[in-house]
């Protein structure tokens, strides 16, 4: 549907069996593009599956629609290893045109009242999602600028960064601060043919919905029924009765990247199924 041929893609946060990065790293694959998978660690979710290899499967897939693929094991809330992941792409393909950043925190002890929430913890989602995200973007932005030819950036916000609600506080400032740096960003590089677009996805069944479930459901159910009860609250919130899969948000993720949104910049874009319409 879009012509990605001669692009390369870097997309954060790809290492999930289930994960949105995944489905837009294979997606920009499918459209053309040769990809650079990142993640924390080579399998960011070994205590959830067994056969599943995490990074390398992921490359192994790219390259067997014929595409280029490499993965680059970087934390991308640490300077100096974005810094390095930038030059490692650059150094292999050439260059860099369009930047997914996908990483993000796992649920966990921050999904609690403000009352009870540690500074620990809300600092450790302000780095990974909001410090992550801008220095992906300064090291590509920097490219891209450089490189003079435009680019795409495409910046991973969430509903929740339109609404709050109760116990996701930390989560929800991180993903409200995406959407503001998005528009700031999108202002400063459209002088350079540089569009930055952010994607405010709705519940996504993904191996997060497990970690989401254990600490927000009852802690006297089953893990099992835990992610079975939240899923159905979830899924009855939603208009088409369905959480979203990491290929709903993929085809946005393909739009935003190809020249069919090249008007486009400074946008975030709900994919929700309607459970937030706005």
């Amino acid at each position: 549907m879009y012509n990605l041929n001669g692009k390369v893609a870097l997309v954060t946060g790809a290492g999930g069996k289930n994960g949105i990065g995944r489905a837009i790293a294979t997606r920009l694959a499918k459209e053309g593009a040769d990809v650079a998978v990142n993640d924390i660690t080579e399998h960011p979710y070994t205590a959830d599956q067994t056969e599943w290899q995490g990074l390398p499967d992921v490359v192994r897939e790219i390259e067997a629609m014929g595409r280029r693929a490499i993965s680059v094991v970087a934390d991308v809330s640490d300077a100096k290893q974005v810094g390095e992941m930038v030059d490692k792409v650059i150094a292999h393909f050439g260059k860099i045109d369009i930047l997914v950043n996908n990483a993000g925190t796992m649920a966990g002890k921050d999904r609690v009242p403000v009352v009870d929430l540690t500074e620990e913890d809300w600092d450790r989602v302000q780095r990974v999602n909001v410090k992550g995200v801008f220095l992906c973007s300064q090291a590509v932005a920097r490219h891209l600028v450089k490189q003079g030819t435009g680019g795409k950036i495409i910046n991973m916000s969430s509903v929740t960064g339109k609404r709050g609600s109760a116990r996701f506080a930390a989560y929800s400032a991180s993903k409200f601060a995406v959407i503001g740096f998005t528009q700031s960003l999108a202002h400063e590089l459209a002088p350079y043919g540089v569009n930055v677009n952010a994607i405010c996805p709705g519940l996504v069944d993904t191996e997060r919905v497990t970690h989401l479930a254990s600490v927000l459901m009852p802690g006297n159910l089953p893990a099992d029924e835990q992610r079975s009860e939240y899923t159905r609250q979830s899924e009855a919130a939603v208009p088409f009765g369905r959480l979203a899969e990491g290929a709903d948000v993929a085809k946005m993720a393909a739009f935003l990247a190809s020249d069919e949104a090249a008007y486009l910049t400074g946008v975030s874009i709900t994919v929700s199924g309607g459970s937030v319409m706005d």
